[in-house]
């Protein structure tokens, strides 16, 4: 029996696979919404065989362009299916500065204000009992966010890839909590999920250090289906339903400081956010 409707990003990547695999074993129509479409119809087939469900399809979107992003959004607004879960897994690690179309730093695009114009953009096709499940890393920890450098180049000075990307999941993990709270009355739940340190592409440095780092490093790095397991139990577990505004480790809330869920900058990322997106979403689509 079919459930309803899932969107994932990134979902022909290792812990996409994953949780796109737990979701159509769940009974959901998934849309895979992956950035390179051709490789993503080959893990569609596979996962299509895999699980028995036939509901799986792959939407093309580059979380690097914002246009793309409102494009497929729109696609999925002019559907009009009731949205249920909305998993917002892809991510990338620039090794350099790489600045889109749209004059960001693309980490920064595609982990944060991609994700960000999307999630709002689709907020209308959910309702009471929805899911919005935020990827982020526990790299948050080390992340800052300096303002308008954290836009336009990731970070304050030269570019080094693993602050950018900590900038990065630090935003995400803030526009969860911030979210969560201005959905509350609607009853559409928000959380982030932290998947621990990965065997993933993402992971690898390309420098003359990397069998090195593995060989110390391996035996503490999950598998894509262990880092992948607490976002699958936010997503399709019961109890975790009826939790929002969570950062999750280990299918567990973690208790953190107000220096985080009260963030200082909380509100002016999202002020900032708003002034790159507003002409791409409805602006009704959460409570302002």
């Amino acid at each position: 029996m079919r459930k309803g409707l899932a969107i994932i990003t990134g979902a022909d990547g290792g812990m996409g696979r994953e949780i796109t695999r737990a979701v159509a074993l769940a009974g959901y129509c998934v849309v895979m919404a992956c950035y390179n479409a051709e490789k993503a119809e080959v893990k569609r087939k596979l996962l299509i065989e895999e699980t028995g469900n036939a509901d799986i399809m792959v939407m093309s979107i580059d979380l690097s362009s914002l246009a793309s992003v409102n494009a497929f959004a729109c696609r999925m607004l002019e559907r009009g299916d009731r949205l249920d879960l909305l998993m917002n897994n892809a991510g990338t690690m620039e090794t350099g500065l790489h600045i889109t179309e749209d004059g960001l730093e693309r980490t920064v695009s595609v982990n944060y204000v991609g994700h960000y114009l999307l999630t709002r953009k689709l907020l209308p096709l959910m309702g009471k009992g929805s899911r919005i499940v935020n990827m982020v890393s526990c790299t948050y920890a080390i992340g800052k966010l300096d303002f308008p450098d954290f836009f336009i180049k990731g970070k304050k000075g030269s570019f080094w890839r693993i602050p950018v990307y900590s900038n990065t999941k630090l935003a995400l993990t803030l526009f969860t909590f911030e979210l969560s709270e201005r959905l509350k009355e609607r009853g559409v739940v928000v959380n982030a999920a932290d998947p621990g340190i990965v065997s993933t592409d993402i992971i690898t440095m390309h420098m003359w250090f990397d069998p090195l780092t593995d060989i110390f490093f391996r035996p503490f790095i999950r598998t894509p289906r262990q880092g992948a397991a607490t976002a699958i139990c936010l997503l399709l577990d019961e109890e975790a339903g009826k939790r929002t505004g969570t950062l999750n480790v280990s299918c567990r809330p973690k208790v953190l400081s107000e220096k985080y869920t009260h963030h200082r900058q909380s509100q002016e990322l999202w002020e900032r956010t708003e002034e790159i997106v507003c002409l791409l979403y409805t602006s009704d689509a959460a409570d302002d």
